[in-house]
């Protein structure tokens, strides 16, 4: 796996530039960095002007904080859960409080330290109900909370009046409060002005992801070849036999499978790249190993491209019915990284 913080750079500098000047960029470098290694993804969004991260849970934001330095701000978006104080205090992460229990908690456990708050506009995920909000918008505002921040349901659908509704209802509970505001990730921060407020806190952008077509990809990965054998019309591939093939065949075995974030519902509409050439795979990903077909090779390289110039995240992603994010997310430990940090061009 080869990571490129260069363009990781780069293309937080491009969002950052969508906004222009008056809204902060920050980062979103939850879940390891999207599975990238959250410190080094942090080093290099610091070193690219980044000064806010923020992570899922508290358990999250040591490494974050170590990679950050004393002076950037890393919020916490499930809040101030059961046995998070001492993280929280450690790393002086700031939690988004979701209700009025995590206040009260946060109240009692952690008196005069920062918190900002999360409101649901219409998601029905995380944060305070508007009214809730409402209820407690004079003891909540009374700490000086960082942030008020929502999330957008359907942003990657421009034209959904969902967010409309969204955005209508955030204003609604937050209009003329002298508190910074967020209402947008990546796909929210392409819909307009409309929707930047203070700050806005791409994740999926930065790391080469849809809906952002702007973005260079970010990782990019091989697998290597352990053996290939011909088959004779009929034979098959892998568990179940359900393939087989319909003349002679080449099959390469790869070093790679579903533990490795190759999803096994991929199956035959995936495939692998051979200096630009694609290879179907042929039979079910296992937990280690998959097999592509090679036939029309000339030879049988040594290793094989399954992200990168040739097939994006996005690409892959389509391939097993989901999204970037998980196919980011699930690539796992046992990939030899190395990060490089290109030049534009």
């Amino acid at each position: 796996m080869s990571v490129d913080l260069g363009a990781l750079g780069r293309n937080w500098a491009r969002l950052d530039r969508l906004t222009g000047p008056g809204v902060e960029t920050a980062a979103v470098v939850k879940a390891d960095g999207y599975g990238l290694g959250a410190a080094e993804i942090t080093g290099r969004l610091l070193k690219s002007g980044a000064r806010t991260f923020f992570v899922a849970l508290a358990d999250e934001g040591g490494a974050v904080r170590r990679a950050a330095g004393r002076e950037a701000e890393i919020f916490v978006l499930s809040g101030h859960m059961d046995g998070d104080a001492d993280a929280l205090r450690e790393f002086r992460l700031t939690p988004l409080l979701n209700s009025a229990r995590q206040f009260r908690t946060h109240q009692a456990e952690l008196p005069g330290h920062p918190y900002g708050i999360q409101i649901d506009s219409g998601m029905n995920r995380l944060g305070m109900e508007p009214s809730e909000f409402i209820g407690l918008r004079e003891e909540l505002l009374r700490g000086a909370p960082s942030l008020v921040m929502s999330h957008l349901a359907c942003a990657d659908e421009s034209d959904s009046l969902e967010n409309r509704e969204q955005l209508r209802q955030f204003r609604s509970a937050t209009d003329g409060l002298d508190v910074r505001r967020s209402l947008s990730a990546t796909a929210g921060m392409l819909l307009g002005p409309e929707y930047y407020f203070d700050l806005c806190r791409p994740g999926i952008g930065l790391y080469g992801g849809q809906p952002f077509n702007e973005a260079e990809p970010v990782v990019s990965v091989k697998l290597r070849t352990i053996q290939h054998r011909l088959l004779e019309e009929g034979e098959f591939v892998g568990y179940a036999a359900d393939w087989r093939a319909a003349g002679p065949r080449r099959i390469a075995t790869l070093a790679a499978g579903y533990a490795d974030g190759i999803l096994r519902i991929a199956g035959a509409a995936a495939k692998v790249f051979a200096d630009g050439t694609p290879c179907p795979l042929a039979g079910r990903v296992s937990m280690d190993l998959l097999a592509a077909d090679v036939s029309h090779l000339a030879e049988v390289p040594d290793e094989f491209e399954l992200l990168g110039p040739n097939q994006s995240i996005d690409d892959l992603a389509a391939d097993a019915a989901t999204i970037g994010h998980e196919i980011l997310t699930c690539l796992g430990a046992r990939y030899e990284r190395r990060y490089v940090d290109s030049e534009p061009g």
